[in-house]
């Protein structure tokens, strides 16, 4: 009764609205569909995270066995004899083909028997954290039984951050993929930096408005936003094909991705460039400067936090490019860390996509802990940059 008399007031009232209700109606319904988006999207970036990471922890730990090792001529023409028949189907053939390059190091462990951690098999090691059972029966008996005895350990894998690419699970690592990165990420930042800087700063500062500096600006634009994969096909083309240079190497990746960082450097830097008042510019004026003077001396300190903000986020999204670098041959087995730009090289995304469509389960944890490593790196980047934008920022 008592809301029937208010909507009975409401309709007497001159100024009601009909439609005013469906207005308010709509409105709650959007902001309940946005609020359910918001709830969504981070409840699947939630369980995102928390799939890579139970996947990812397990992979920096892996088994060792405690055993004699022998070394000796023998040994040394065929590195098996080195253990106990009875063990050779649960040790890490990749370790036992190193105790050749082992003794050649330290020769004063020829003709001895030592207690050794030896490195396990990869089907050991997942049979240990109970992913699946591939070993065979009498081979699970003996590791059982080497588990009571307390011969063996997961201990923290070093072998990930250490070695590089192997077709052996067990003896795989980022090393080689990160040395790579690495290099690559200097030469981009090395050629991206000064030339996207130095051409916003030109566009913004001294080209004149006219035709050709909005047909350039329409192009960075629209560079900006074309798929990444074209321009690996323009590294191919420009750096490989025409130039000549190395196929696969951190110099001809780093040219391929600062091509592609390119636009983003300068669209954020020209924004922090604007951003700078002109009452900078005019008092700078007024004191007697020129225009080269106002915008070394004046602007460009001002806009400088900006600049290396967008900077070092154009270079986290060069460290987590894949395609273009996979068609300049980036994603090549690449076991040793390159020496030069000019080296035969691969990069971490390149690495974990190759790691991604291995048959081996323990593949599967080092993707998972890669990418908890790459990233770790990329918030890193990203931290970096709104703490040097909030350490330099200057407010008016």
């Amino acid at each position: 009764m008592i809301i029937k008399k208010r909507k009975e007031k409401k309709k007497n009232n001159p100024f009601y609205d009909p439609s005013l209700v469906k207005r308010h109606a709509s409105a709650k319904r959007f902001k309940r569909f946005t609020l359910t988006s918001l709830i969504f999207s981070i409840a699947f970036l939630a369980f995102f995270l928390f799939d890579i990471t139970t996947k990812g922890i397990p992979a920096f730990k892996i088994t060792y066995i405690q055993m004699e090792v022998t070394y000796n001529e023998q040994v040394m023409n065929d590195s098996r004899k080195a253990i106990p028949d009875e063990y050779r189907k649960i040790v890490s053939r990749a370790w036992l083909r190193d105790i050749p390059n082992r003794v050649r190091a330290n020769p004063e462990l020829m003709n001895t028997t030592k207690l050794e951690w030896v490195l396990a098999d990869d089907q050991v090691d997942q049979y240990l954290k109970g992913h699946y059972y591939k070993l065979k029966r009498k081979d699970r008996h003996l590791v059982d039984e080497l588990k009571e005895k307390n011969k063996i350990e997961q201990k923290f894998n070093t072998i990930f951050f250490e070695n590089g690419d192997s077709k052996i699970p067990e003896y795989a690592g980022l090393n080689s993929a990160v040395v790579g990165s690495v290099l690559t990420l200097i030469v981009t930042m090395l050629v991206a930096f000064p030339i996207g800087a130095m051409t916003a700063i030109y566009l913004e500062e001294f080209a004149d408005d006219n035709k050709f500096t909005r047909f350039v600006e329409v192009n960075i634009n629209n560079l900006a936003a074309i798929p990444s994969i074209l321009f690996g096909l323009l590294g191919l083309s420009i750096f490989i094909n025409l130039f000549g240079l190395p196929r696969s190497s951190p110099v001809v990746g780093g040219l391929t991705l600062a091509l592609m960082t390119l636009p983003i450097i300068i669209v954020s830097s020209r924004a922090a460039l604007r951003a700078v008042p002109d009452s900078i510019r005019q008092a700078a004026y007024g004191l007697g400067l020129n225009k080269i003077q106002v915008t070394k001396d004046h602007v460009l300190p001002l806009a400088f936090p900006g600049v290396l903000t967008g900077s070092i986020i154009g270079l986290a999204q060069a460290m987590g490019e894949t395609a273009p670098l996979i068609i300049i041959g980036m994603i090549a087995f690449i076991p040793d860390s390159p020496d030069s730009i000019l080296h035969a090289a691969t990069v971490m995304p390149a690495q974990l996509f190759t790691w991604a469509g291995m048959p081996e389960r323990m593949y599967i944890e080092k993707t998972a802990a890669g990418i908890m490593v790459l990233l770790t790196v990329l918030i890193s980047l990203n931290a970096v940059a709104i703490y040097l934008r909030k350490k330099f920022e200057v407010k008016w």
